[in-house]
């Protein structure tokens, strides 16, 4: 899966990644350098080669460590690239697309990865056919990186809120799932430039078109949900003088802002005038990384994840798809320890070849703000491909206290959800499973309505284990507000503390059609008669064998009777010899009489 980004801009509220699911609301960073088409050019700023120690590649957040044998390391976000790219405006009426090359491989291009082998790989090195499975443009895999033939769809789920004003009275509140409303996402990559130190930079695009055949509603159903530029803005407030308090009230009042709103789902989703934004962004211009309009996915749609640069594996293969910077950097600052900042594993595209079951896919999400990790589950079968599953271990989202390699991520709440505040411009959001799933059942309690359970509500990614491409997946994630009465702010009312859920999504994709069919017919099907076909060929070549060293026996037999036929004794000779002579001399008379009576 291949895909290419532009640089972040300053101020940018949402964010993309690459096999993993969009994360709204994505947080700003420094301006990417440009890069150019596809090039060659000397390294970048801030791009040289950074040594990974083994302690470093131990540091993986969410999980124990587990290593492949070999010292091997795999790499969401999830990543797949379509074979167009879309354009999609925000009342989901126009699409440009713009074709992309084929992404199938040939029977030829799979055989070399079915023949490369981990060897090269354990050796950190790519010897013979290992070179196919490189990121470089005259590898045979290079246009399955670029252009994965999997369409991907983004299902939106809304949690509609039933009682706005028992909240505000301080009861419990009570939503109702909406939904899903699904978006085919195009993604392609750009900008794609090779360094010298054995790296690629690329810059991946994502945009959105809405599927009304496959969605439960439409852009115009109407959702009732918090207000979030109020009630965040309240959050931050909680501290400050009371005087600045009663102003924002004043303000909100006069700008006729409610603690919960009533939107469309395409407002939600794509953005909304708010005369908020624009006082806020007069007198307190960097409260909020966004201008103009305010939506969940505004600045998702059209835009890019960031600049990737990504070994290619051609120097060393062992390091192949690891992302070595993002955006320049070599580690974020969005959390409170290193290991929690680290940029670990892939990009979340493509992982490195030939998994075993020791594997983990490990990927840094700038949604996320971090490096994330899935652990094998499971050994499968899709549309009769072998795959490995992948899933989140229970310690994802954990907290500190849960499990202290996440105490970077604090200060935390109950376990299950973390708090991405510190990358969402102070807005107190959280990030967890949907349905608050796999996490403390106090959080589900606390609001009436939700239901987690596992089929539903947990990821899952499957792989092919020789190739490292994703067969099928489903990433969900859910994002959170918390909210409470603040003391001073008359439109919070007497909301009792709540981490209340606003949306879940889920990115799935699932490779069909003529790509599949090339897949399982050179994946599978050739490989099951080239592995029978030696068993018939080495039984021909044993029959082949046998005929000679049959041969060869009996002709050892026929010598060895004439021999001992040439052993018998002078007495037989003598007799056949008389005898031999009685047949040369005539026969006197009357014996021809005796012998036809004998």
């Amino acid at each position: 899966m291949a895909h290419k980004t532009a640089g972040h801009l300053p101020g940018r509220s949402s964010v993309r990644r690459g096999p993993g699911p969009a994360v709204p609301l994505r947080p700003a960073s420094p301006e990417s350098p440009p890069v150019s088409p596809v090039s060659r050019s000397p390294s970048p700023p801030g791009a040289e080669p950074r040594e990974r120690r083994a302690g470093a590649r131990a540091r993986r957040h969410g999980q124990p460590l587990q290593s492949a044998p070999g010292g091997r390391r795999a790499g969401l976000h999830w990543a797949a690239v379509r074979r167009a790219g879309s354009r999609h405006d925000r009342g989901g009426a126009h699409a440009h697309q713009a074709a992309g090359p084929q992404a199938s491989l040939t029977f030829r291009e799979l055989s070399h990865l079915w023949s490369s082998g981990p060897a090269a790989w354990e050796a950190g090195q790519a010897p013979g056919d290992c070179k196919n499975v490189r990121i470089d443009p005259s590898s045979l895999s290079f246009n399955m990186w670029k252009e994965i033939p999997v369409p991907f769809y983004l299902s939106i789920y809304f949690f509609d809120i039933v009682n706005p004003d028992a909240i505000l009275l301080g009861e419990k509140p009570q939503v109702q799932e909406r939904g899903p409303y699904v978006y085919r996402e195009f993604r392609h990559k750009s900008n794609i430039t090779f360094n010298d130190n054995d790296t690629v930079s690329f810059l991946e695009y994502r945009s959105f078109q809405f599927q009304p055949d496959k969605s439960h509603g439409l852009e115009s159903d109407y959702i009732v949900m918090p207000n979030i530029l109020v009630l965040a803005a309240a959050m931050m407030m909680e501290n400050k003088p009371m005087s600045l308090k009663l102003i924002m009230t004043l303000a909100f009042s006069t700008l006729g802002e409610r603690a919960f709103m009533n939107r469309t789902v395409g407002e939600i989703m794509w953005g909304y005038e708010d005369p908020l934004i624009h006082l806020i962004n007069k007198y307190l211009p960097n409260m909020f990384p966004f201008k103009g309009k305010f939506g969940l996915f505004a600045e998702l749609n059209n835009s890019d994840s960031g600049l990737f640069t990504v070994f290619t594996g051609v120097k060393d293969f062992s390091r192949i798809h690891l992302v070595n910077k993002w955006n320049g950097l070599s580690k974020v600052k969005f959390w409170h320890s290193d290991q929690c900042n680290m940029i670990n594993g892939t990009s979340g595209q493509m992982w490195a070849p030939f998994m075993t079951p020791e594997t983990s896919l490990e990927f840094y999400s700038p949604e996320a703000c971090r490096s994330m990790t899935l652990i094998y589950k499971e050994s499968g079968m899709f549309e009769g491909i072998p795959t490995y599953r992948f899933v989140a271990p229970s310690t994802l989202f954990a907290n500190g206290s849960v499990y202290p390699p996440n105490q970077g991520f604090c200060p935390c709440l109950e376990s299950g959800i973390q708090n991405i505040s510190t990358c969402r411009f102070n807005a107190p959001l959280f990030l967890s499973h949907p349905h608050f799933y796999n996490a403390d059942p106090v959080l589900a309690e606390a609001v009436l309505g939700l239901h987690p359970n596992q089929e539903e509500h947990s990821l899952f990614l499957d792989v092919h284990p020789v190739t490292g491409i994703p067969m099928n997946c489903s990433v969900k994630l859910q994002l959170s507000l918390y909210i409470k009465a603040i003391k001073g702010i008359g439109q919070t009312g007497n909301i009792q503390p709540v981490v209340l859920p606003l949306v879940w999504f889920e990115e799935s994709g699932a490779m069909e059609g003529e790509p599949l069919q090339t897949f399982y017919t050179q994946l599978v099907l050739m490989p099951s008669v080239l592995h029978y076909a030696q068993y018939v060929l080495l039984a021909l070549g044993c029959v082949l064998l046998l005929i000679p060293i049959i041969h060869q026996i009996r002709s050892q037999e026929k010598c060895y009777l004439f021999w001992s036929s040439s052993k018998k004794g002078s007495k037989d000779k003598e007799a056949i010899q008389a005898y031999s002579e009685s047949l040369m001399t005539s026969a006197p008379k009357g014996t021809a009489l005796q012998e036809a009576r004998l």
